[in-house]
């Protein structure tokens, strides 16, 4: 009897990891889910129309396109068999449980600093909280030889960081709320991977802001947007944003200094809206703490231009546009609206010598995101079919230079480049609308006409 009783004591041991992934609390599960919304792997591992996680965006590379892959705990076309070693090797190292290493289009550098416990959470999630899905991952559009593996573990073994679970500078003067900002921004939300300039080798020149402000310093271009600094500073950068400012953004896609455009309203829609306060507080807390990376000088506000406005007196051809097809949501003085329409008097996207930007929310229009606090779209529809090179130049020298904003100007040639990337914004139609829940991003239905009656300066 007793050697009975042993035996099936260490039968029901061993089973009991088996057991735990069979039935894991459901709080596990939630907390991954969570982190899942905070590391945004919805946004890259869903295509409009398709399911969640089941993978197929198109990324373009300089090489080439790639795609997102399935990551639904499907056992065919997706992560079914994996086991947690397999999911936590991948995360840190960039390495498949096939064995080649993934394209770092994927943060792994990032994710790699996630703890233990929020990774056993984030393979729960993956693996019992999504539904499978039989999407087969598609092939890349890379073609022979460049498409070969071998190069990618060369450049993780030359340039990506040895994986490690964060841990706080041993050297750090920071509080808890700091502490759990840089957890959050330098591991999961992996905001450096477009928020740090890459090298020529395109590694992130920063991965942590330990010692290097290089980090979140902002410098690139991606689909035809400049990316902003992300530090405490001026000349592009947050210096003029409070904490406040930083949280409503993060929720809403929007505060009373600027909206979101490009890739940010992915970032807005299916990540940081889901983020409790706590963390948004810890975030922005985080983001003041970053010195400056520049010598820029602060924006100091200029009534002339907005005293000719409001007198119908533009003194420019870019003036005149602007009064004509702007100022009835951008106001004579630049300021906008609250929340409404964003401010341009003052915009931290408006004063560095990169108009890119710029150029493109011209052309292309924009729209903030629908989120569950602010579920109004505000949208700004393309002025791409309306307006020449030239025109587009006029109007974006004039709010790069006006009111006190200190940015630089173009010429048609510039806003020529930026017209082959940029993509004009669609309607909203009620579908997209009603998907809200997984962060659509709403699409503009009209402009509202040339003002300046709604103008009170």
């Amino acid at each position: 009897m007793n050697t009975y009783l042993t035996k099936s004591l260490a039968l029901l041991t061993l089973s009991l990891p088996m057991l735990t992934w069979a039935a894991p609390d459901p709080k596990l599960i939630k907390q991954g889910e969570y982190l899942a919304r905070a590391g945004d792997c919805f946004a890259c591992h869903s295509v409009t129309g398709g399911k969640p996680f089941a993978g197929g965006l198109g990324m373009e590379t300089p090489i080439g396109k790639i795609y997102s892959s399935n990551i639904t705990p499907d056992k065919k076309a997706g992560i079914g068999t994996w086991t947690f070693e397999d999911f936590d090797k991948l995360m840190r190292t960039g390495v498949t449980k096939a064995g080649y290493t993934v394209y770092p289009a994927m943060p792994y550098p990032s994710y790699s600093r996630l703890s233990q416990a929020d990774m056993q959470a984030l393979y729960a999630y993956f693996m019992l909280g999504v539904k499978p899905d039989p999407t087969p991952s598609r092939d890349s559009d890379i073609v022979w030889p460049l498409s070969m593996r071998f190069p990618l573990a060369i450049w993780r073994w030359m340039f990506a960081p040895k994986p490690a679970p964060y841990q706080p500078p041993a050297t750090a003067v920071a509080n808890a709320q700091v502490l759990r900002g840089a957890y959050l921004v330098e591991g999961l939300g992996h905001c450096g991977a477009c928020h740090t300039a890459r090298s020529v080798t395109m590694q992130e020149k920063a991965y942590t802001s330990n010692g290097n402000t290089d980090f979140l310093a902002g410098g690139q271009v991606i689909d035809g947007w400049s990316v902003p600094s992300l530090r405490n500073e001026h000349g592009g950068g947050l210096a003029r944003w409070s904490t406040a400012d930083i949280v409503d953004f993060l929720k809403t896609g929007r505060n009373g200094h600027t909206a979101s455009f490009g890739a940010m309203n992915d970032v807005v829609a299916h990540s940081t809206q889901y983020l409790n306060n706590d963390d948004l507080s810890a975030i922005a807390v985080y983001l003041k703490s970053l010195p400056a990376n520049n010598k820029a000088q602060p924006f100091v506000a200029d009534p002339k231009v907005a005293t000719q406005l409001f007198n119908g007196q533009p003194a420019t051809a870019g003036a005149l546009l602007y009064l004509n097809k702007c100022a009835g949501c951008h106001r004579s003085d630049g300021k906008g609206y609250s929340t409404a329409f964003p401010a341009l008097a003052g915009n931290a996207v408006l004063q560095t010598s990169d108009a890119t930007s710029a150029i493109n929310i011209i052309l292309s229009g924009g729209a903030v995101p629908s989120t569950h606090t602010a579920p109004s779209a505000l949208t700004m529809a393309p002025y791409a079919n309306e307006l020449s090179d030239q025109q587009v130049a006029d109007v974006v020298n004039f709010i790069q230079t006006s009111w006190g904003n200190r940015g630089g100007t173009v010429v048609a040639r510039d806003v020529a480049k930026v017209r082959k990337v940029s993509v004009p914004v669609k309607p909203l139609t009620a579908a997209a609308f009603a998907a809200g829940r997984e962060g659509t991003v709403p699409q503009p239905v009209s402009r509202p006409s040339s003002v300046d009656k709604l103008d009170s300066k």
